[in-house]
């Protein structure tokens, strides 16, 4: 059976200090270097382990972010992934959690259409490692009108449906959905694999599509600084 696999995957300032822009409320990420947020990495490898395991998937990666995470993408490619998906546009510039996963469910919305069908899985990382919020995945499925199983730390795929071992304070508990489903992962859910070398020279010739806000149709009322209802302070 083919599987196609969706991972939300955010570049992310590498370092413990993080500085905030005192009239905006967003994040300085200038001379910070960036990486592939953790639990991000965690939310691939499941996705390239199902791959392994099942040979027929289509691994998709969409980030939203500044032309440079462009970067992180091919580091995804390099890693196994199939294919990587890009927005960046000033008009997605400074969205809270809120207009994030709007700006993303314009784009996965697009994906479907042009694929025919929906994902039958999409992950998330738990949180991002800038903001602490756990809340992008969530929201994500509950625009997409799909399950949500979060907190991830085993994972088993039987046909259509997909058994989850979910962390919570007292321990775990196990949870079961049938697909389409959307899923948070833990770092306690694998060990990330490290980008091949054969990956890599591949990956630095791949184009990656760069979405615009017009691209997605996503109402620009609900994205950005003015579209989204919380701020730093």
């Amino acid at each position: 059976m083919a599987f196609n696999i969706l991972v939300c995957a955010k570049q992310v300032p590498d370092t413990n200090v993080i500085k905030i822009n005192p009239k905006t409320g967003t994040l300085i990420r200038d001379g910070v270097p960036s990486i592939l947020n953790n639990d991000d990495a965690n939310a691939l490898e499941e996705a390239l382990k199902i791959k392994d395991e099942f040979g027929d998937v289509i691994v998709t990666v969409v980030s939203m972010g500044p032309p440079q995470a462009q970067d992180m993408l091919r580091e995804c490619l390099a890693m196994g992934a199939d294919e990587g998906i890009l927005i960046s546009d000033r008009a997605v510039g400074g969205s809270d959690t809120q207009a994030t996963s709007n700006a993303l469910v314009a784009t996965i919305k697009k994906a479907e259409k042009e694929m025919g069908k929906a994902f039958d899985l999409v992950f998330a990382g738990r949180q991002a490692i800038d903001g602490d919020t756990a809340q992008v995945g969530p929201q994500i499925a509950a625009e997409l009108g799909i399950p949500q199983i979060t907190y991830a730390a085993e994972i088993t795929v039987e046909g259509e449906t997909v058994r989850v071992k979910q962390q919570n304070e007292e321990g775990y508990i196990v949870t079961e959905a049938n697909f389409p489903v959307l899923i948070t992962a833990v770092k306690e859910l694998n060990e990330p694999r490290f980008p091949t070398i054969r990956g890599t020279m591949k990956a630095k010739r791949r184009e990656i599509p760069h979405l615009s806000a017009d691209d997605i149709k996503v109402d620009e009322t609900k994205i950005g600084l003015k579209g989204s209802p919380t701020m730093v302070r």
